[in-house]
């Protein structure tokens, strides 16, 4: 390791772990808190933030200007091999665990990252040890999952605790369509059945062309910037509490990992735009009107497009089986967990058997009875 990368690590580390005034030991925040705490004496170093609105930033003037310093941070990162997850290393450590596939990743693999500086996180308010509780209860639901699987959750230092980088985007909208109405009107037909001469109404449909404008204003459409977590699992982790949002802080970090984004802006606001779409079609079909409608073709166009990146704190541990990852994910604010789950040939196979074996019972002591 060169000079400046042991100077820069030296800062991060400092910066990420405060020392106790009292013994010397690590402070680290403490979940549900506003204070660091040291694990030996108990002493408490309270993080006093400020109460500066949470600044929405420019999102074309970023895209299109190289970012000032104070726009920007660096990070000591460590780069998976396996799945490509990019994190944090915590200080003093030569080698540990991935927690997005479980595989070993080392310190001799670390480099310095620019990005985006978070203007805003969700502290963690869920302790590891509520964390756990909230994995075991989940995993007690899963009837078929392997024995190895029930017994990886007997070990709490699975779960690691993991700030994910999200950004949020607001947009006012226009969008022009073209289309058609669908109007139901009533004919009578007259048809035979039986021999006998009959009428019954059919419904029929009179479609108009029609083309309009229609406007929406889009606040705070949230992607996930990683690709190293299922989105529809990490989707399901919501709501946030975002109302408790606090100013970014690196003091928040202590104890914890941080994974830097690996969708950067440009990419993310063109996942934001698909997400806006069902709403934006939906408010065509609304200004189409009628019984029916019909989108032939609609174009929108995004104006006062602003950002914010924030950083969400969430439970993540990773199972694998048969060579496959499984990732178990846990809001670190409510305690919501989602996840993938491996199933046990053996459980399901015997567990058919049994129900066959319990029917043919059945039917034999019925059967005798008879």
């Amino acid at each position: 390791m060169n000079d400046i990368s042991q100077e820069f690590e030296e800062n991060f580390a400092q910066a990420l772990e405060t020392k106790c005034s009292d013994c010397g030991a690590i402070l680290k925040f403490e979940p549900g808190t506003k204070h660091l705490k040291c694990i030996y004496c108990g002493a408490e170093n309270e993080i006093t933030t400020t109460n500066e609105p949470i600044e929405e930033l420019d999102f074309w003037e970023h895209i299109n200007s190289e970012l000032d310093s104070d726009e920007t941070t660096q990070l000591l990162t460590v780069k998976c091999s396996s799945c490509g997850a990019s994190t944090t290393f915590k200080p003093n450590l030569s080698s540990d665990s991935c927690a997005f596939c479980g595989m070993p990743i080392i310190v001799s693999e670390q480099s310095t990252t620019t990005v985006i500086k978070p203007k805003s996180l969700l502290p963690f308010k869920i302790t590891q040890k509520e964390a756990f509780q909230q994995f075991i209860k989940w995993v007690k639901k899963r009837w078929f999952a392997p024995s190895s699987f029930k017994k990886y959750v007997t070990q709490p230092d699975k779960l690691k605790g993991m700030y994910i980088p999200y950004w949020t985007y607001d947009s006012d909208t226009t969008t022009q369509y073209s289309g058609y109405r669908g109007i139901h009107y009533y004919r009578t037909e007259t048809y035979v059945e039986n021999g006998q001469t009959k009428t019954r109404q059919v419904r029929e449909t009179n479609w108009i062309p029609v083309s309009g404008t229609v406007f929406h204003f889009f606040d705070d459409v949230l992607v996930v910037a990683t690709p190293s977590l299922p989105r529809n699992k990490v989707n399901k982790l919501e709501p946030w509490d975002f109302e408790n949002l606090t100013n970014y802080d690196d003091r928040f970090l202590s104890g914890f990992q941080t994974e830097t984004y690996q969708i950067n802006l440009k990419t993310g606001f063109d996942i934001a735009k698909k997400m806006m779409e069902p709403t934006i079609t939906s408010l065509i079909r609304s200004d189409i009107g009628g019984d029916e409608q019909r989108i032939s073709s609609f174009r929108t166009s995004y104006d006062n497009i602003s950002f914010k990146h924030l950083l969400l704190p969430i439970w993540i541990s990773s199972y694998r089986f048969r060579k496959k990852v499984y990732r178990f994910l846990i809001n670190g604010r409510t305690g919501e967990v989602q996840g993938e789950r491996p199933y046990s040939f053996w459980k399901i196979f015997f567990f058919i058997v049994a129900c066959i074996g319990f029917i043919v019972l059945l039917v034999w002591i019925f059967g005798g009875l008879k």
